[in-house]
């Protein structure tokens, strides 16, 4: 499956922006999607995953409360809305994808699929 991502972007502390990565190619299988993010001179970490219905979503700590993710399947795309942007929210968001039979924990160390990055940058 490939994944590709859009809507990165500038924008001011407090503000928001929302993520899209659309899924093509083997999309008749069912997949676990999500976002990773990586700051520069940091590794990369986990921020949010959905599993493949949409029934459970889970977050990293810093962005509960702030960013939403979520699925419309029917168009092979999830979304991740972003508000309240703080400046440590800068970096470059990754969407990744996993079949639904691998076990949901393993999408947090090695989901098998990646997309190309898509900057975003919070400045004060």
């Amino acid at each position: 499956v490939q994944l590709q991502a859009f809507g990165g972007g500038w924008v001011q502390t407090g503000g928001s922006l929302r993520l899209s990565c659309a899924a093509s190619g083997h999309t008749d299988s069912t997949y676990d999607m999500g976002w990773f993010r990586q700051a520069t001179g940091k590794e990369r970490e986990f921020v949010a995953l959905i599993n493949w219905s949409g029934s459970s979503t889970y977050y990293q700590d810093s962005v509960k409360g702030r960013f939403t993710i979520s699925r419309d399947n029917a168009k092979n795309t999830v979304y991740l809305q972003m508000n309240g942007l703080k400046t440590e929210d800068t970096a470059v968001y990754y969407c990744a994808a996993q079949p639904n039979s691998r076990p949901l924990r393993q999408f947090y160390t090695g989901p098998d699929y990646w997309g190309e990055g898509t900057q975003v940058t919070v400045s004060s």
